[in-house]
């Protein structure tokens, strides 16, 4: 059955490979991010392959909260209905605490959780509106415990966002409204462009293969692809400090 999945952040990186999968499997899709050309593009080249499917876009900057609501809005209205939407804009930006670049961090910090926040309120709005619907947030495998260095307040947004919908999937339990948390971890993307730079890294269409498989099942949570990282999340939450110093 064809759903109609709001995608944030969908001008490249996963964001992009989730519309190209979730089209090839059938489904019309609302884009947004910054960069509109990126968008235009990527939607010439879905419709190239899938001329049956829709395809709408807006330019949205997640920092811009009134836009957010207004984006959401709108492609509700375009649409009728949205079955799903995927809160996936972010930064992966990021310094040690206390070098000097509090900017950095300050720009990861609420674009990551401040915005990823106005994208929760506006979705639940469309949700609630309609009283069905599909809450999807990216999260990280970097949420399931505090990291050091670079990674620390990229690593803090990540959890941030996983409780916010967290908290909503408790709020909603029982109702048509689902929620759905994934955790992937290292895979191709722009914020990770160096393919194998990092352990167990995979390809842009292999990891968002796994994100979309847990998406379409509607789990509630999911760390992906599952191996290594459902295992990972063990060893990463309970494993002793020294241990976990050296794994990172």
């Amino acid at each position: 059955m064809t759903k109609t999945i709001l995608i944030s952040g969908a001008s490249a990186g996963l964001g992009a490979e989730m519309a190209r999968q979730f089209a090839h499997h059938g489904n019309d899709l609302a884009l947004c991010a910054r960069r509109t050309d990126k968008l235009e593009e990527l939607r010439d080249e879905i419709l190239n392959l899938h001329p049956d499917r829709r395809i709408e876009i807006r330019q949205l900057d997640v920092n811009d909260h009134d836009q957010v609501f207004e984006v959401f809005a709108g492609f509700a209205e375009d649409f009728t209905t949205l079955d799903r939407i995927v809160i996936n804009a972010g930064l992966g930006k990021g310094a040690p605490l206390g070098t000097g670049k509090f900017w950095a961090n300050k720009e990861t910090a609420m674009t990551n959780f401040v915005g990823a926040l106005a994208q929760s309120e506006a979705a639940m709005e469309v949700f609630r509106a309609q009283d069905t619907g599909h809450f999807v947030m990216i999260s990280s495998m970097s949420a399931m415990r505090g990291m050091p260095k670079a990674m620390a307040t990229y690593a803090a947004t990540k959890a941030g966002v996983a409780h916010l919908a967290e908290g909503l999937r408790a709020e909603l339990h029982g109702t048509p409204i689902k929620v759905s948390v994934i955790y992937p971890g290292f895979i191709d993307s722009e914020m990770n462009d160096t393919p194998g730079a990092q352990p167990f890294q995979v390809s842009t269409e292999k990891g968002v293969r796994s994100i979309v498989h847990a998406i379409e099942k509607e789990k509630q949570s999911a760390c992906v692809p599952a191996l290594p990282w459902a295992p990972m999340s063990v060893v990463m939450k309970h494993a002793p400090l020294p241990l976990f110093k050296k794994l990172t």
